[in-house]
């Protein structure tokens, strides 16, 4: 992407090389730093970390786990396409955990949970009036984990967590090729989804959590039914 950079990579205690390497590549590909389709090359990643093949071979090994990189018939790798065929799978999925966390929330949340609810819903809502996409996608995420762990149901937790993650690649393409301003609409019904929550509101809180997902998702097919051809790179 034209106006986006690598990563700088930090300094790294010793041992710690395939975190490191796994930590900043898979932001990148889900930030679209890297794009789907862009060449994944070991011998320029070890150049790039300034460390051995060995740590860098076994952080690609764990984004391949992830699906979010691909090796080809002729063993050059690449970051994973998305699959944009089979969206209405990860979407169904998506719409449930929305609903699901945010009912166990209002059920299950301890009073120690709110202020940290409400602190990263304050973080989105100052990452949305700055227009700071990579800002808005990672408090959005944090904002709805921190909900599904008020739940106390750590199988939802984990699994809503890896869904918000590859959401991100989607939600990227969506703030980058338009400038409407609905992300304003989200950060109130973030705030009603709170206000749900500590009443301890079960069925409004489903019901918010169910509208809140799929608006989003109307939002993302409409942009996709307008572009065919959407140009991943940008």
């Amino acid at each position: 992407m034209a106006d986006t950079e690598p990563t700088p990579v930090p300094e790294r205690k010793r041992g710690s090389g395939v975190k490191l390497v796994y930590d900043l590549l898979r932001d990148e590909i889900l930030d679209l730093v890297l794009p789907p389709g862009s060449p994944v090359d070991e011998v320029q990643l070890a150049e790039r970390f300034k460390m051995s093949r060995t740590p860098i071979r076994e952080a690609l090994v764990r984004l391949a786990g992830e699906g979010l990189i691909e090796t080809l018939p002729n063993r050059s790798t690449m970051v994973s396409n998305i699959d944009f065929l089979n969206l209405h799978t990860f979407f169904d999925a998506l719409v449930l955990m929305y609903r699901v966390t945010t009912r166990l929330a209002a059920q299950n949340h301890r009073r120690e949970d709110l202020p940290i609810i409400r602190g990263l819903h304050e973080d989105y809502a100052a990452a949305v009036a700055a227009r700071d996409t990579l800002a808005m996608i990672a408090t959005n995420v944090a904002f709805h984990a921190a909900i599904a762990e008020a739940g106390r149901n750590p199988y939802f937790t984990g699994l809503f967590r890896r869904l918000l993650d590859e959401g991100r690649r989607i939600l990227r393409l969506y703030y980058q090729s338009y400038e409407e301003q609905f992300p304003q609409r989200f950060v109130d019904e973030h705030a009603e989804m709170i206000a749900a929550i500590e009443a301890r509101d079960i069925e409004g809180a489903d019901r918010l959590g169910k509208a809140h997902a799929e608006q989003i998702v109307l939002q993302v097919q409409r942009l996709f039914s307008r572009n065919e051809r959407l140009d991943i790179a940008l």
